[in-house]
């Protein structure tokens, strides 16, 4: 059965199996930047999930454009199926596109309602931190997402070209 759980180096090996699966496209949801964070060896993976589990304490000093944020990974075991995250704030660039929620579930994990299930996981969450709604976005064309999104109250506001590309923006009432 899937859990959430805090990002933790035990799943180093099965998280660098889901980057190849994902190929060259961002692991939606789970804080990782290529540019910033060195996964590949045992040092800077760790150095990568110690920056997760800081992001989340209000005290840790950020970097420009960036938010407190709070974020765990979808497992079952040893076996890294996803990530989401809830920012505990927006930034202008944020409310145009990514929102509060970001999630992803890697390609040979979808199809299993994970990112639905996670999805309303962290909208309590979001609920227990005081954001009475959050702002949970997807590409146009992702209609699994939209759906996910839908079937966890979300109410689609607009559909508007972002620094994303297409993007139809919900709020969701926690």
């Amino acid at each position: 059965m899937a859990e959430l759980v805090v990002p933790g180096v035990g799943w180093q090996e099965s998280w660098l199996e889901s980057m190849a699966e994902w190929g060259d496209v961002a692991q939606d949801g789970s804080g990782y930047h290529a540019e910033l964070h060195d996964v590949q060896s045992a040092e800077g993976f760790a150095a990568w999930v110690r920056y997760l589990r800081e992001r989340s304490d209000p005290r840790t000093p950020m970097r420009a454009g960036f938010v407190h944020a709070t974020h765990w990974w979808i497992v079952e075991g040893d076996e890294y199926l996803g990530a989401i995250t809830l920012r505990h704030s927006l930034t202008d660039k944020l409310l145009e596109g990514g929102g509060h929620i970001g999630y992803g579930v890697r390609p040979s994990a979808r199809g299993r309602g994970l990112a639905a299930w996670a999805l309303g996981e962290v909208v309590k969450h979001a609920r227990e931190q005081g954001l009475e709604r959050v702002l949970v976005s997807c590409d146009d064309a992702n209609i699994a997402s939209a759906k996910t999104i839908e079937r966890n109250g979300g109410v689609l506001e607009d559909i508007r070209e972002t620094w994303l590309g297409t993007t139809r923006r919900y709020w969701i009432t926690t």
